[in-house]
């Protein structure tokens, strides 16, 4: 009877790791390949100005030297609260890569309708030429809702 158990329950799980064991490793050594399973792309094509988050502040180009300096507006009445993040990605590499990440841990704005992020400010020089995308994400309390916009800039 233990041995039937054994062969049943605990036989077909060491297989299963040992093949898919084999199969990553088989996959990774091939040139150019990476294990990536938390992918973070965002949908392209989003606007300037969503139906759910406003970018002010943004120029289209700037200098080396120039400050980014910007403030969002949540216009989504389901969002009151949450977790605001502004990402820029660098846009010369392939795959983009990110430049930098700024997060802004419970903001709430509510019915005041109020700038973000509250009692803080986002400012990023770029130092390097090239084209960069800066990418607002809004996520409520729980993590299960969130909004998105992005906008292409350039430093010159």
């Amino acid at each position: 009877m233990r041995s039937v158990a054994l062969v049943v329950f605990i036989f077909p799980v060491v297989i299963s790791l040992f093949f898919g064991t084999y199969v990553i490793a088989d996959v990774l050594k091939e040139p150019n390949r990476e294990l990536n399973m938390l992918n973070f792309e965002f949908p392209e094509g989003l606007d300037f100005q969503t139906e759910s988050i406003k970018i002010s502040g943004l120029l289209k180009e700037y200098s080396k030297s120039d400050t980014i300096e910007i403030k969002v507006s949540i216009l989504d009445p389901i969002f009151d609260c949450g977790d605001l993040y502004i990402t820029i990605y660098d846009l010369n590499s392939s795959p983009k890569q990110v430049f930098t990440q700024s997060g802004y841990f419970e903001q709430c704005f509510g019915k005041n309708n109020l700038l973000l992020p509250i009692e803080d400010e986002f400012s990023e020089t770029v130092n390097i030429s090239g084209q960069y995308e800066i990418l607002i994400e809004m996520k409520d309390k729980s993590y299960k809702r969130s909004v998105a916009a992005n906008e292409m800039f350039r430093v010159k």
